[in-house]
């Protein structure tokens, strides 16, 4: 029975010669083709990027702020108050 491969995808770039020329030789160093290469490095890249903008990272000072807020938060300021009735004003289908 044959194996069902995932589907691909193709991505086509135009690089300045030194740079493909720097790719394959680290592409080489490494014992891969170039093609694989470039998508292990720009897949970490993607997911480096991405990990940076979803995950905050917090002190131990920071994170024990949160923590206290979240298990006493404070009462609601004048402003809070205002922006919950003006929600129950304007979504509120009672």
């Amino acid at each position: 029975m044959k194996e069902a491969k995932p589907p691909t995808a193709r991505l086509e770039a135009r690089l300045p010669v030194h740079v493909h020329a720097m790719l394959k030789c680290a592409a080489e160093i490494q014992g891969r083709t170039l093609t694989d290469f470039v998508v292990a490095a720009s897949s970490e890249a993607a997911r480096q990027t991405i990990e940076a903008t979803e995950i905050i990272c917090l002190s131990v000072e920071d994170q024990r702020l949160f923590a206290e807020s979240l298990t006493n938060p404070p009462e609601p300021n004048a402003a809070l108050r205002r922006a919950f009735e003006k929600h129950r004003e304007l979504f509120d289908t009672k």
